[in-house]
């Protein structure tokens, strides 16, 4: 047999075994086996499933099995294109309900759990026309309570595709418009739940490891003192974890304030993409043909009562200077007041320098990596204090 009729013969193979396992059942384990929320725990998962019913009843039946087996108090849902079937699906999903705005809406929706989540309103932001360049899909907000706690969720898909460069000085271009889109869910934050736990998830379209000039999540990033992604540990890890394995591409995410940062440091908290392909014969391609191309996004998390929330406040003071700065940089600490731990991160959080310092120092160092921004932090007990540092 020469080398073309083996590659035939195995393509010809390949081929058929792809279609016997999308022809067969489409469980491996089970469906059932799929675990993620717990009863101690508030869980939050963000999901596209493409164009939901992608694959008819089929489609149908194993997003309805999904939820209730996850039993998670949220899901933030995207691409919605037939809301009748999708209301069969959830009314046959026991203790939860589900939330579509009328008309068009972009496919996005809350399905919550009836026992655990209390609501007190749901509604769209950004949806008039002047916002349509950046929110071809209006955020749906949804405020809440949990156990007495208030929580505030806001579902997002933003513009998708572009080239990788942001270019600033185009409003056309795919990038910018994620950029716009990031900017004005901030400003919407920062104006009305400026003390809030606020949840933004979503498929926002873009990765968070991007260089600072083409990062459209900059904004974000530039305030770690309020703001972090807590999928930032997937982004930045292995491929085999990332939301988007067609690409791949790690483009589903999960923000939080800095009211859940205490909460998202408690025992039994999570972030993790949820990869429900493991639990199907065929395994991501019988997933993507059956279901959809991302897998859920899901936080789950201990809520602490806001009266002992984390104390991100500060008895210290960071003085630093030149910033920005080409590499070789002076921290003064002469002002602070307790022995301090002094850390150094890049924005996805890599360690970049750490020491114990003593009261009233002037250190000098040189900051290792690229240009972008950097985060100086003092922690000193339960005190913490954030400086950003802009390496050129």
């Amino acid at each position: 047999m020469n080398k073309m009729k083996i590659n035939l013969w195995i393509l010809n193979t390949l081929s058929t075994t792809l279609i016997l396992l999308m022809a067969g059942p489409i469980y491996a384990q089970s469906l059932s086996d799929i675990s993620f929320g717990t009863d101690e725990t508030f869980e939050v998962v963000t999901w596209n499933i493409e164009w939901f019913p992608k694959n008819g009843t089929a489609t149908a039946d194993s997003v309805g099995r999904i939820i209730e087996f996850l039993d998670v108090d949220v899901l933030g849902l995207q691409e919605i294109d037939d809301t009748t079937p999708f209301r069969q699906v959830t009314n046959n999903v026991p203790g939860y309900e589900l939330f579509i705005a009328e008309g068009w809406f972009g496919g996005l929706a809350y399905v919550y759990k009836t026992g655990t989540v209390n609501i007190q309103s749901i509604y769209k932001i950004y949806e008039g026309s002047p916002f349509w360049n950046a929110f071809p899909r209006s955020p749906l907000v949804m405020e809440l309570t949990f156990m007495g706690e208030e929580i505030v969720v806001i579902n997002n898909h933003f513009k998708c595709c572009g080239n990788g460069i942001l270019d600033m000085g185009n409003s056309s271009d795919e990038e910018y418009r994620r950029y716009e889109a990031s900017s004005l869910l901030k400003e919407y934050i920062d104006t009305n739940f400026p003390s809030s736990r606020v949840i933004v998830l979503g498929d926002l379209n873009d990765i968070l490891t991007d260089n600072y000039a083409n990062n459209v999540f900059k904004v974000f990033l530039e305030d770690p003192t309020n703001f972090r992604f807590a999928d930032e540990e997937i982004a930045s890890g292995a491929s085999t974890g990332w939301s988007y394995p067609g690409w791949p591409s790690h483009i589903d995410h999960i923000l939080i304030t800095n009211e859940l940062f205490g909460d998202l440091s408690n025992p039994g908290a999570e972030v993790a993409t949820i990869k429900v392909d493991d639990f199907m014969s065929g395994g991501f391609s019988s997933y993507d043909y059956y279901i959809s191309d991302h897998r859920p996004v899901g936080m789950k998390i201990q809520v602490t009562p806001a009266s002992l929330g984390f104390v991100e406040g500060s008895n210290t003071h960071i003085e630093i200077f030149p910033n920005p700065t080409t590499g070789q940089v002076s921290i003064d600490l002469t002002q602070c007041n307790a022995p301090t731990e002094l850390n150094i991160t890049d924005v996805h959080g890599k360690s970049i320098y750490t020491m114990r310092c003593p009261i009233g120092e002037v250190i000098d160092l040189n900051v290792e990596g690229p240009a972008g921004i950097y985060l100086v932090s003092l922690e000193s007990g339960d005190t913490k204090s954030v400086t950003r540092l802009i390496k050129e």
